[in-house]
């Protein structure tokens, strides 16, 4: 007998998800079989609802990668930028979200240029 694969479960997954729109309850099922990655999401999501949803898979890169990585303040602004927009997609930004906001611009374009500048030195 043969050790179930990620392809065993996501099959098998189908056929849960099958057994639940027989009772009227509509899935969203988006497989990346070689990442083994399935994304669940039910019928009432959002466009918004799932971009905070990546949006924290690419926070969770940024909190876990080690600060000395070159990317790292890229990814980390980056998803901050992006984190206070959708939390306020709705709604108008304070001043204090605006000023985060441009602090996190500059750190990403100090960040740029420390990268520019490194690229010139090894040309």
């Amino acid at each position: 007998m043969t050790d179930p694969t990620f392809s065993d479960f996501y099959n098998s997954l189908l056929d849960l998800s099958k057994s639940f729109e027989e009772k009227n309850l509509q899935l969203k099922i988006e497989p990346d079989l070689d990442a083994n990655i399935v994304k669940i999401f039910g019928e009432k999501i959002d466009s918004i609802s799932r971009a905070k949803t990546g949006l924290d898979d690419l926070a969770e890169l940024a909190y876990t990668t080690a600060e000395h990585h070159p990317y790292w303040s890229l990814i980390y602004h980056s998803s901050q930028i992006s984190k206070i927009a959708l939390d306020k997609w709705d709604d108008d930004l304070t001043k204090e979200e605006l000023d985060e906001i441009e602090w996190s611009v500059d750190e990403l374009k100090n960040n740029c240029k420390r990268l520019k500048e490194k690229t010139d030195t090894k040309n």
